[in-house]
């Protein structure tokens, strides 16, 4: 196969070499996706066994996503430039030490920093995963190969509960990082030998790494300012890093509208369709990123269950999207997204709500499993839609790109409902300690949760009204953003990033 994309590939997904590439590409986005779906699940026991406050489990959260969201679509831009397997390769390593570190972390200093050159990693390793198959795999089996990818990665969200409460209840929650490693021991050689390597020979110009530094540093000061308002109250540096954030915020503005090769072109939000589905977006992931960080406390803290039974009490909403987001995407294409990205997130809403009712010796049937179906019906109506919406609302040529940015909003999303859902619900330090405390607050962070989903809801109604684009097929995707157990989503392989 040439370096280049220029002809596509032209591996069949029969051969011996397609199976490569595809188990090769499963195993680099299962490893960031098994952290995801059992971190949260983690929390308590890390909290535990490291003498640590509510605040160090929050940034054991965010660290991830903080550098995953900042750095993400420089990292497809790079693989695009200097070879897709290179990139792909180079984050799996750089993943796979990192979670050694992580898992071998003495306290939560190093913990944290650990999950971000996490991150980082994930950076490199994500977008490079559905771009391995596009670039290697002939024009008509690229639809059989991402259906492959999306169905095992969905397997793989699936047990991730299971596997993960099982090692938090048994070896412990370090194996839950150290799990890595033998996967990144299976993928590396497998893709060093098997998969081509691949670049757009289009790809040039300046990456724009003035433009995701400050992307990422504005989170970060934004997030600091955030968690760390509740123990140090309005202090210099509380107030200094959340005005340093929003200033930041503005320069990274000023950078996107006058670089020659922005990041994140601003014309892109000229589409009004574009711009309503990312706010959409930004609702609906900071609801689901705090719903699951804080219920996986709660329903270990309070409700007494073990981190096996936190993890799997969650797992329905994974197998009614396995079950039925194509189903979901094919009514989508039908009557159009505004009825299902109105529906979707009131129904998730409902189900928020419905977890109110989650409290000490809780009955899973009774109590746990109406929440977790009603939430999941409404994650399957409104997902496939909205990345759907998001494909059709701009240029095929800029589908990419489009999908990197939405990916970027949902994961920034969740790093922000993190880090500000225990602020407006009034959780102290060691709230996470005290199941009478623990509950008190959680009650006032699930209205906040479906309210976000109210609005975007509301927004999607007033603003979303094209339908989508005949043709497009959407992508199988779904951001695996805090803990929401699905593919996740990525940007288009073979388009600029930069």
């Amino acid at each position: 196969m040439n370096d280049d994309d220029a002809g596509g590939g032209g591996i069949r997904v029969a051969s011996a070499a397609g199976r490569w590439v595809v188990l090769t590409t499963v195993l680099g986005s299962s490893m960031a996706l098994l952290d995801s779906t059992v971190i949260n699940v983690a929390l308590p026991r890390i909290g535990e066994d490291l003498g640590t406050d509510l605040a160090a489990l929050q940034w054991t959260v965010n660290a991830y996503m903080l550098t995953l969201a900042g750095l993400i679509l420089l990292g497809g831009a790079l693989g695009d430039r200097y070879g897709r397997r290179r990139v792909f390769v180079v984050g799996v390593v750089w993943f796979a030490v990192a979670s050694l570190l992580c898992g071998l972390a003495p306290n939560a200093g190093v913990l944290v920093v650990a999950r971000a050159l996490q991150g980082v990693g994930g950076a490199l390793l994500t977008p490079g995963s559905l771009a391995l198959i596009q670039a290697s795999f002939h024009p008509d089996d690229r639809a059989r190969a991402v259906g492959l990818w999306s169905g095992l990665g969905g397997v793989g969200a699936a047990v991730g509960p299971f596997v993960g409460g099982w090692l938090v209840d048994g070896p412990g929650w370090r194996w839950v990082f150290l799990l890595n490693l033998p996967l990144a021991a299976v993928c590396l050689p497998v893709a060093l030998r098997h998969v081509p390597e691949s670049r757009d020979p289009d790809a040039h110009g300046r990456f724009d790494v003035l433009g995701a530094a400050l992307a990422a540093l504005a989170l970060a000061l934004v997030t600091y300012a955030l968690i760390e308002v509740p123990e140090q109250g309005a202090s210099v540096m509380v107030v200094g890093a959340a005005l340093g954030g929003v200033l930041l915020g503005a320069a990274f503005v000023h950078v996107e509208r006058h670089r020659a090769d922005p990041m994140v072109p601003p014309s892109i939000f000229a589409s009004r369709q574009f711009t309503a589905v990312n706010i959409v977006t930004f609702c609906v992931y900071a609801a689901l990123g705090g719903f699951f960080f804080l219920s996986a406390i709660q329903l270990q803290v309070v409700a007494g269950y073990s981190a096996l039974g936190a993890g799997t009490a969650l797992l329905p909403t994974t197998v009614l999207m396995l079950l039925f987001s194509a189903s979901a995407g094919d009514l989508g294409r039908r009557i159009g997204p505004r009825i299902p990205l109105t529906v979707g997130p009131l129904l998730a809403a409902a189900g928020m709500l419905l977890m109110l009712r989650v409290g000490p010796d809780a009955s899973y049937v009774r109590d746990v499993l109406p929440a977790v179906l009603v939430l999941g019906l409404g994650m399957v109506t409104l997902v496939a839609p909205l990345t759907a919406t998001v494909l059709a609302a701009v240029a095929t040529g800029r589908a990419g790109l489009a999908s990197g940015i939405n990916n970027a909003a949902a994961r920034a999303a969740g790093l922000l409902a993190v880090a500000a859902l225990p602020l407006l619900a009034g959780m102290g330090p060691e709230a996470y300690r005290d199941a009478a405390e623990f509950a008190s607050t959680f009650r006032r962070a699930m209205p906040m949760c479906a309210g976000l989903l109210v609005a975007g809801a509301v927004i999607a109604f007033c603003a979303v009204r094209k339908p989508a684009e005949p043709g497009r097929e959407p992508q199988p995707t779904c951001a695996m953003h805090c803990g929401v157990t699905a593919p996740p989503l990525e940007p288009e392989p073979g388009s600029r990033h930069t």
